[in-house]
């Protein structure tokens, strides 16, 4: 499995709304608003990248009230 994390930005007064929608989203797992630049860290687990990159571009950036988005890519997962 690939892990992904979206950083994403939203027009103001749509926060409640996309957290909503976010939260419909296949393959998201975890949504947690945040204070500072970006309004939401999105945590997204699927089979590969492209998977995610298609849900990026076709789920998540159409919500109407997204601004911008940034991903996080997992690069390996370290046991502690």
């Amino acid at each position: 499995m690939t892990v992904g994390f979206v950083l994403i930005k939203v027009e103001p007064g749509h926060e409640f709304w996309i957290y909503r929608k976010l939260s419909d989203v296949t393959a998201v797992e975890e949504v947690y608003p945040l204070f500072g630049e970006y309004d939401f860290i999105v945590k997204i687990v699927a089979e590969n990248f492209e998977i995610i990159g298609n849900i990026l571009s076709n789920k998540i950036r159409t919500i109407a009230g997204v601004k911008d988005t940034e991903t996080l890519a997992e690069m390996n997962t370290f046991n502690v």
